[in-house]
């Protein structure tokens, strides 16, 4: 299932999102299958979960179910017991494969509030013409140096609006590496070559991520293939 994370929902951390949806699972009283053993949990399986603070409209979950469900229901009813803020957009029957694996890329907005969109498209280009940019950041293990600038495939910038205020907004779409590379290690980047930071907390947004086109750095749907399986299963 796709889901979102909006408004004052995006400071909810990985952990808190996993309490919250248990408890809506409880709540929407759906056939859930366990893990064997002496405790079980619920058979849950979150994929590549955006950093906290950070807006999204495509995070992404499996759950397992001991019997067959209408997707639309399960949509439904999930939603209702979800916070709003934390949004269930869409479910369907997973089919082969494993979701995980069609998650190679994201598709990213981050708008600047305060930064002119002119002095913004150097900062870019001088990103963009390096073949490294070194950035560090506090991992689980530490202090962690490391380079963002091969994870981005696309990054470009154009004028907008936040609230009143003009704004520059950066379009990027970043590859899913090890360590992975979030949009404030790109800024990291950018304010390191160029100087380029912005005088309030930028927002970000992740707008898509799924597989990745290398012809047309497109993001693609990572639930197509479960429609299509579903399609043909219909058809027999």
């Amino acid at each position: 299932m796709r889901y979102a994370k909006r408004g004052r929902l995006r400071f909810t951390s990985h952990r808190d999102f996993g309490r919250a949806f248990e408890r809506a699972l409880r709540r929407a009283d759906l056939p859930m299958a366990y893990t064997s053993g002496f405790s079980p949990h619920p058979r849950i399986s979150y994929a590549n979960a955006s950093p906290t603070g950070a807006a999204s409209e495509a995070e992404y979950v499996e759950i397992g179910l001991v019997e067959a469900c209408d997707p639309d229901a399960v949509r439904n009813r999930l939603d209702e017991a979800l916070p709003p803020g934390l949004d269930i957009l869409e479910v369907v029957v997973a089919g082969p494969g494993a979701l995980a694996n069609r998650l190679e890329a994201s598709r990213w907005t981050v708008a600047l509030p305060g930064v002119d969109a002119s002095t913004s498209e150097a900062a870019v280009a001088s990103f963009l013409a390096q073949s490294a940019v070194q950035v560090e950041r506090m991992t689980k293990r530490g202090l962690r140096e490391f380079d963002c600038r091969a994870a981005v495939v696309e990054l470009s910038v154009r004028a907008g609006e936040d609230g009143e205020q003009m704004c520059a907004i950066l379009d990027m779409v970043v590859r899913h590496s090890t360590p992975a590379v979030r949009p404030d290690d790109i800024l990291a980047g950018l304010r390191e070559i160029a100087g380029l930071e912005a005088p309030v907390p930028p927002m970000q947004t992740r707008l898509a991520q799924g597989p990745l086109d290398p012809e047309t750095s497109s993001v693609g749907d990572p639930l197509g293939p479960d429609r299509d399986a579903q399609a043909t299963a219909g058809d027999r």
